[in-house]
C-alpha cells in the first residue's frame, strides 16, 4: 500500500512547506483527488466526501484544509510499517491546526461570551459559490478566465493561480472516477430504472466537468459532485444558474427525476438554503419553469429542508403567490418570502450596484449574499439586547454571576430622568457591538492566512479577476453580518421604565432594582404593573418609537465598523435556535422577564404571547422599523391556524397580509401553518407528530426535536385570526 491512499491530503500538504498556502491546499486536493471517498448515494447521485474519513487530512467549506486525527493509534496499529510517517504528520498537522485556530482573544470577550452577551467569529459560516460556473463553463472554461486574468494581475500571484488550477485538475480527475465508476455500475445493476441512470451518468462524464452540460440531468451530476465536494452548504440560486440545462431539455420524465433526486439528496444531507425567483435590476421577472417545478417537489415531499427561500417584487406573477401558498399550507414553513424591493435597497446603500444587488440570495438559515461575487452572508456574530440592558441596569455587572463583565454606565438607582437610563443601554449596545466586531476581525484574520479555499475562490467572482482569495477579501463585496436578539423584550423594558419609573413615578428605580434583584418575589404589585405594561407588536407608537430606535442605532454603530475582508458590518436579525438559550442566561428584566426565563423574542417581531391587538397591529409595530436598514435576514414570523389557512379563502387572505406587509416596507416574512391542538398534544405525545414542522427562527425543523424552551417559544407564538 502507498502510503498516499492512507493520508494523501498530508503529502500535498507538507511536502510544499515553502509554498503559498493557498498552492499547498490546492496540491492537498490535487494529491487526494486519486483516493477520496466518492459513491453514487442511494439515489445514484455521484457524492464527493473530502473529509477525514479513513486518514486524516480533509477539506471542507467551513474547515477548508484540516485534520481529525481521532484515529491516529488506530491506524498505527494498522499500518505499523507507516508509523513514523504517521507520527511526523500528526505532529504537523498539529502545529499547523493550532496556529488555524489560535484566535488572539481576550479575557473581557471570553467573559461576555460565555456570558451569553454576545460571539463575534469562531466559525467560518456559510458562503453562495456559483456552481453555475462548472456547470455553464466547465473547468474548460474557468481555466480560460485564469489564464485571461493572470496575464492582468502581474504582480506575485502566479501562487495563487497555481492553486486554483491545481483544483481545478481536481475535479477532472473526481470526474473521470464517477465515469468509470458509472460504467462500472450501469454493468452490474439488474434493475432497469436505476442502470439507465447510471448509464447517464457515464455519458454526463465524458463531458462534465470540463465542458458545460447539455441537459438537465448532466447538469445534476455535475451539481452534485462540486457541491459534495464544497461540502454541502448554500445552493442559492438554483433555478437561476440551472435554467439554461434545464431549457435543454426535452424529456419531462428525465427532467423531474433529476430533480426528485437532487431533492432527496438535499434532505439526506440537511443542506441548507435554496432560493427560487426575483428580478433583475429592470425589475423584470426571473420566474421560470425550474421554480414551479421546486415549490410542487417541496409541499409533495414535505421535508423540514433544504431552507426554501422565495423572493417576490413589483412584478412577481400571481400565480406563483399562489403556488407559495399551497406549498405554506403543506405545513413545511417554507417558502420564506423576502421583498426585493426593500433588500436590493438594503444592499445599494451600503455600495452594491443594481445589477448586483438583484443577484442576492440566501445561505444558511437567512443570511444575505450576492450569488457567486460576494463572502458576506457568514454570520460574523451576534448581540444580544437584553443581556445589554441588563448591563446597563447594574453598572456592567452580570446579575446572574455577580461579576463586572462589561463597561461601568453609571448607578442606575440613582437615574433621575428616562434619558439617563436610556444613555446608558445605548453605551453598552455600542460597547458589546463593537467587542463582537472586533473579535469577528480577529476570525476574518486568521482565516484568512490559515485556510484559503482555492475551490470557492474559482466559483466567486473577484477573486480569479484580483488573484486573490476568497477569505482574503477577494471576492466582489466583502461586508460582515452580526445579528441582533431580544429587540422586543428590550424596547419593552425600556419603555415600562419611562412609563411606570420616569413619567408617571409610580415606581423609583431604586425599588425597581430592588425587584429585579429578588426576581419579582415579594413584588407582586410592580411585577403586575411592569409586565402588563404596554408591549411591542400591539400598535404602540411610544413603545414601537423606542424599539425602533435602538434597532436603528445597532445598525448605524455596525456600519462605522470595516470587515478585515474590505467591507463595513451590517445586521439584522436570525435567531436560529439560541433564543431559548440567550434567554435562560439573561437576569430579570423590567418587562416582566424573571432570570433564567427562556422565553424571549425569536424574531423581529414581539416577544411570543405579547402581541395581544391582532395581525395588522403586530404589522403595524414591525413596520415601524426601517427595514431598508439591514442586509442580513430581518425575520418576522406568524403562526396560523391550518383550519383556517388551508381554506381557499384563508390562502387569499395569507396573500394579502404578505403583500400588504411588503407593501408597507417590509423584508421578510415567514409563516407557520399548524394547529394549536397539535403543537400541544405533540409536547406530550411527541411520538404521535413526528412530521409535525414549524418554523424556528430561520430555518424550519421538527418541533419534536427542538428542546421544551424552544417548543414554548413556538407555542407562545400568537395564531393569527385571519378573519374568514
Amino acid at each position: 500500500m502507498d502510503y498516499r491512499e492512507l493520508d494523501p491530503f498530508a503529502e500535498g500538504f507538507f511536502e510544499n512547506e515553502d509554498a503559498e498556502t493557498a498552492e499547498r491546499v490546492g496540491l492537498s486536493l490535487l494529491r487526494a483527488a486519486p483516493y477520496i471517498k466518492i459513491g453514487f448515494d442511494r439515489n445514484i447521485m455521484p457524492t464527493v466526501d473530502a473529509r477525514s474519513h479513513g486518514f486524516g487530512g480533509g477539506f471542507s467549506y467551513g474547515m477548508g484544509f484540516n485534520y481529525d486525527g481521532s484515529d491516529r493509534d488506530e491506524k498505527i496499529a494498522e499500518h505499523p510499517e507507516f508509523k513514523d510517517r504517521i507520527m511526523e504528520y500528526d505532529r504537523k498537522y498539529q502545529q499547523y491546526m493550532a496556529a488555524a485556530h489560535d484566535l488572539p482573544r481576550y479575557e473581557k470577550y471570553n467573559a461576555l461570551q460565555g456570558a451569553c452577551a454576545l460571539w463575534g467569529g469562531g466559525w467560518a459560516g456559510h458562503s453562495n459559490p456559483d456552481f453555475g460556473r462548472v456547470i455553464n463553463l466547465g473547468t474548460d472554461g474557468i481555466r480560460e478566465l485564469i489564464e485571461e486574468y493572470r496575464e492582468i494581475n502581474t504582480y506575485d500571484s502566479d501562487w495563487f493561480y497555481r492553486g486554483c488550477g491545481y483544483t481545478l485538475d481536481a475535479i477532472d480527475i473526481l470526474g473521470d472516477r464517477f465515469r468509470e465508476l458509472a460504467v462500472k455500475l450501469a454493468a452490474e445493476c439488474g434493475d432497469p430504472a436505476d442502470k439507465k441512470r447510471y448509464e447517464d451518468a457515464a455519458r454526463a462524464f465524458e463531458v462534465v466537468p470540463r465542458k458545460p452540460a447539455y441537459d438537465f440531468t448532466s447538469a445534476c451530476l455535475c451539481f452534485w459532485m462540486i457541491f459534495t465536494l464544497d461540502g454541502v452548504d448554500s445552493p442559492g440560486r438554483f433555478d437561476q444558474y440551472m435554467r439554461r440545462a434545464y431549457e435543454l431539455s426535452d424529456d419531462r420524465e428525465a427532467v423531474l427525476d433529476a430533480l426528485s433526486r437532487v431533492w432527496e439528496c438535499f434532505h439526506d444531507t440537511r443542506t441548507w438554503n435554496l432560493c427560487i425567483s426575483g428580478s433583475d435590476e429592470h425589475w423584470n421577472d426571473k420566474t421560470n419553469g425550474l421554480s414551479f417545478d421546486i415549490l410542487k417537489i417541496a409541499r409533495e415531499r414535505k421535508y423540514e429542508t433544504p431552507n426554501l427561500t422565495m423572493r417576490v417584487h413589483r412584478n412577481t406573477p400571481e400565480r406563483l403567490w399562489d403556488e407559495a401558498a399551497e406549498t405554506l399550507a403543506s405545513g413545511i414553513g417554507m417558502p420564506a418570502i423576502y421583498n426585493d424591493e426593500v433588500v436590493c435597497d438594503a444592499l445599494e446603500k451600503v455600495g452594491i450596484p443594481p445589477h448586483d444587488s438583484h443577484q442576492y440570495c440566501m445561505n444558511g438559515c437567512n443570511q444575505i449574499d450576492i450569488m457567486g461575487k460576494s463572502h458576506m452572508g457568514l454570520e460574523d456574530g451576534e448581540v444580544v439586547f437584553g443581556k445589554c440592558l441588563e448591563y446597563a441596569l447594574w453598572d456592567g455587572f452580570n446579575d446572574i454571576t455577580g461579576r463586572r463583565e462589561s463597561i461601568p454606565t453609571g448607578d442606575a438607582s440613582t437615574f433621575t430622568e428616562y434619558e439617563q437610563m436610556e444613555r446608558a443601554f445605548m453605551r453598552q449596545l455600542d460597547y458589546i457591538t463593537y467587542m463582537a466586531c472586533e473579535a469577528s476581525n480577529m476570525c476574518q484574520q486568521t482565516r484568512a492566512i490559515w485556510q484559503p479555499n482555492p475551490l470557492r475562490s474559482c466559483l466567486i467572482e473577484g477573486c480569479l479577476e484580483r488573484g486573490i482569495d476568497y477569505r482574503n477579501g477577494g471576492p466582489l463585496y466583502n461586508h460582515g453580518q452580526i445579528l441582533a436578539e431580544a429587540i422586543a423584550d428590550t424596547g419593552d423594558s425600556l419603555w415600562a421604565m419611562k412609563k411606570l419609573v420616569f413619567t408617571e413615578k409610580k415606581y423609583t428605580m431604586a425599588q425597581l432594582l430592588d425587584a429585579l434583584k429578588a426576581n419579582f418575589d415579594g413584588y407582586d404589585e410592580l411585577y403586575h404593573d411592569f409586565s402588563h405594561c404596554e408591549k411591542f407588536g400591539n400598535d404602540s407608537e411610544e413603545v414601537d418609537a423606542i424599539t425602533s430606535k435602538i434597532i436603528n442605532r445597532f445598525f448605524r454603530v455596525l456600519k462605522r465598523n470595516h470587515t478585515y475582508r474590505g467591507g463595513v458590518f451590517t445586521g439584522g436579525c436570525s435567531p436560529d435556535d439560541r433564543a431559548a438559550y440567550y434567554g435562560a442566561n439573561i437576569a430579570a428584566l423590567p418587562n416582566g422577564k424573571k432570570k433564567g426565563e427562556p422565553l424571549i423574542a425569536d424574531s423581529i417581531a414581539a416577544v411570543p404571547g405579547c402581541d395581544t391587538c391582532g395581525p395588522t397591529s403586530h404589522i403595524n409595530s414591525v413596520l415601524r422599523y426601517d427595514h431598508k436598514n439591514c442586509c442580513s435576514g430581518f425575520i418576522f414570523q406568524m403562526k396560523f391556524d391550518k383550519k383556517v389557512f388551508c381554506t381557499p379563502k384563508g390562502k387569499e387572505a395569507f396573500k394579502h397580509l404578505a403583500k400588504s406587509f411588503f407593501e408597507g416596507g417590509g423584508q421578510q416574512y415567514t409563516v407557520t401553518v399548524v394547529s394549536p391542538e397539535e403543537l400541544l398534544d405533540a409536547k406530550v405525545h411527541p411520538e404521535k407528530h413526528r412530521d409535525l414542522i414549524v418554523r424556528v427562527g430561520g430555518f424550519s425543523g421538527y418541533f419534536v426535536d427542538l428542546d421544551e424552551g424552544l417548543q414554548d417559544n413556538v407555542i407562545a407564538r400568537s395564531f393569527i385570526d385571519m378573519g374568514v
